[in-house]
């Protein structure tokens, strides 16, 4: 049985000259990887991270791996691909939703708040730069966990005034907290261990330096 659904990529795997593993979160599926056949010279547009395709899916009781086909971009998203600063946080948040959303996971609503994180930065004209320590706060209310100032406290080494505020403000009022490099790198770091003990899993994010670098 084959069947279009909206996917947004996380990452995907190279797999032989022709195909590649897409790393997905879907509202069927959750986080689920799909083999998907592309041409030499494919376009690649769309398995960028947090790229919101559409595909059409092919179910196979057979194999835990089913083939995802006719993919195509449902959203531009130009606000983030014209933009260096969004583009590598999307790197980011993709990649911690790689670690954090065990495959198969599917935490109900999750799809939907992920997209809804995604217009959200790409409309963002300006004042985005914690938008990626907002996404971290709300992505652990989105798996149920729902922190407070009280319960981050024991991860908050330097930062926990500063995640009081981020957490306790509104979305836009939050984005204008007066934050370095430095510090947002550092909150980062101390809401991943939050995360970590929360799915009791090791999450090591390779991207969050390279933020740290370009908001500095």
């Amino acid at each position: 049985m084959s069947f279009d659904i909206e996917l947004i990529v996380l990452s995907y795997t190279r797999f032989g000259e022709n195909s590649l593993v897409l790393h997905t979160l879907s509202r069927e599926y959750g986080r689920k990887g799909f083999m998907v056949r592309v041409g030499k010279k494919a376009s690649m547009a769309g398995f960028l991270p947090l790229s919101v395709v559409e595909a059409k899916v092919t179910e196979n009781p057979k194999s835990n791996l089913w083939k995802a086909g006719d993919v195509r971009i449902l959203y531009p998203l130009n606000g983030i691909r014209g933009n260096i600063y969004k583009n590598s946080m999307t790197m980011f948040m993709s990649e911690v939703l790689y670690r954090v959303v065990k495959d198969g996971g599917n935490e109900d609503g999750l799809f939907d708040w992920c997209l809804g994180s995604i217009m959200t930065l790409d409309s963002l004209e300006s004042d985005f730069s914690n938008y990626h320590i907002r996404f971290l706060l709300e992505l652990a209310t989105a798996l149920g966990f729902r922190p407070t100032a009280n319960t981050l406290m024991p991860f908050a080494k330097n930062h926990f005034t500063r995640l009081e505020k981020m957490v306790s403000l509104p979305l836009a009022e939050s984005m204008l907290l007066p934050l370095t490099g430095e510090q947002r790198n550092g909150m980062c770091e101390e809401i991943l261990r939050y995360l970590e003990a929360c799915t009791e899993s090791s999450i090591n994010v390779r991207s969050l330096g390279v933020l740290s670098e370009l908001f500095h």
